[in-house]
């Protein structure tokens, strides 16, 4: 199993990184009414909001967007009568770097609870792990400096053990580390019980299918559901 999940990890990683231009071409109109133009989602005025910003898992790449985990979410939250409003603010190829300078641009619309995807390429790509921990940390600031009573969700990834074991490791410890240190909490690893297992994934073997995507949303909502009601 530990192989499996091991491989799943590395052929996710690919995508995200080689999927960046070419995807972004493939789910522009999927993305672009909510992360170009945030301020003009319509928003209930009366729902508290919840905005999720990552790259291609959370945009949903593949599927139609009510099929991407936080339209599930949505569902979930319907049928249990929540006043909230999901926003899916996800960008496929996106890096910390990138998602850093886009921020301003989607915490135009008030944020009650803002769930962060956000790594994965960076690990993929090398990138020194102090400047992802930086891009992470600004990104919280910055949500905070916009309204320091939004809650935070942090989403734990990990990467191949390609990149060496202390890379490896040392880039898997910022998730929990963050969390910790800015009072935010954590979904341990987004696709729990979905990497790894062909009739979960599509084609490519490594984006959620719509069955996928429901259990994926599930691990948000193992987290979210205390935010929620606490």
């Amino acid at each position: 199993m530990h192989t499996i999940l091991k491989f799943s990890y590395f052929l996710v990683f690919i995508l995200l990184l080689s999927c960046g231009d070419k995807t972004n071409r493939q789910i522009k109109n999927k993305t672009t009414e909510i992360v170009s133009e945030p301020q003009e989602t319509p928003v209930d005025a009366n729902s508290k909001v919840i905005l999720f910003f990552g790259n291609s898992l959370t945009a949903g790449m593949g599927l139609d967007p009510e099929e991407a985990f936080p339209a599930v979410i949505q569902s979930k939250l319907d049928s249990l009568r929540l006043d909230y409003q999901v926003v899916n603010a996800g960008l496929s190829g996106e890096t910390t770097a990138s998602g850093k300078n886009r921020l301003n641009w989607v915490l135009k619309q008030k944020v009650d609870i803002f769930v962060l995807e956000l790594g994965a390429n960076d690990g993929l790509r090398g990138i020194p792990l102090e400047e992802t921990r930086n891009n992470l940390q600004t990104i919280i600031d910055a949500v905070r400096q916009k309204n320091p009573e939004t809650r935070i969700i942090l989403a734990g990834m990990q990467i191949p053990p390609n990149m060496g074991k202390e890379y490896t490791t040392e880039f898997r410890e910022i998730f929990p580390e963050l969390a910790q240190k800015n009072n935010a909490e954590l979904i341990p690893f987004l696709l729990e019980d979905v990497a790894g297992i062909p009739e979960l994934n599509q084609e490519d073997g490594i984006h959620p299918t719509t069955e996928g995507q429901k259990i994926v949303a599930n691990n948000v909502w193992k987290i979210l559901q205390d935010v929620i009601t606490n």
